[in-house]
């Protein structure tokens, strides 16, 4: 996956992600309900901070393509919220 911004929680740009993942089926929960199709789940890849290891999940196009089941509302961020308003962790030490 490439042009991911920095990480929001700590600022690292050392990042890694590995090949899209299906989003649920077997005995699963099904992260993506509705994008899929009948037959096969969404997709989606996960990127981890190296530096924090806040990981972060990525819609694949074909799934953010499909239109939202009624399992999803539409969430809006508050007048004035960025990522950098929000409460820093503190970073352990190691």
């Amino acid at each position: 996956m490439n042009g991911v911004s920095a990480c929001p929680n700590c600022g690292g740009n050392t990042q890694y992600s590995g090949p899209a993942t299906g989003s649920g089926g077997g005995h699963a929960p099904n992260y993506l309900p509705g994008l899929g199709t009948f037959l096969r789940a969404a997709r989606f890849t996960l990127v981890v901070c190296r530096d924090c290891g806040l990981t972060r999940f990525f819609a694949a196009p074909e799934a953010r393509a499909r239109p939202p089941s009624r399992r999803f509302s539409t969430v809006r961020a508050s007048p004035g919220w960025t990522h950098r308003s929000a409460p820093r962790r503190s970073r352990r030490v190691r």
